[in-house]
């Protein structure tokens, strides 16, 4: 289980760097023009501070992983993270639009891809609180 952890340390990691890529990769810079100052400054921000939480929970699980699988904190830090990934695997079919990936092959492949490691994410945060 501490492998899992682990591993999923690293991926968090990952997932934290992708973001650095967000402003190019959906041009932001052209895109967000017709917002107010406000709205734009939020997305970049809020996004900013995704891949800080991302980055974060990477570090916990690679440095504490046995910590948060056999310690009382540990376990409510697992079941906090866990309703965390559940709630964001519920959002990646009820608050995005099939639209935005259904006839799309990358973006089908994209979606799938998020839903499988949302739901494996929410199953070991779970599973570290409810069995060990």
């Amino acid at each position: 289980m501490e492998l899992q952890f682990k591993i999923t340390g690293i991926l968090l990691l990952a997932l934290a760097l992708v973001h650095l890529r967000f402003p190019k990769r959906f041009n932001w810079s052209t895109e967000l023009k017709s917002l107010s100052l406000i709205n734009r400054q939020m997305m970049t921000i809020h996004t900013f501070f995704i891949a800080l939480a991302l980055f974060l929970m990477g570090l916990l699980c690679l440095t504490s992983a046995g910590e948060l699988i056999h310690t009382n904190l540990g376990k409510r830090i697992s079941l906090g993270l866990g309703i965390f990934w559940v709630t964001r695997l519920l959002i990646q079919f009820f608050g995005y639009s099939s639209e935005l990936w259904k006839g799309k092959r990358f973006e089908t492949i994209v979606h799938i891809f998020f839903s499988i490691l949302w739901l494996y994410l929410s199953i070991l945060f779970f599973t570290a609180y409810l069995f060990f």
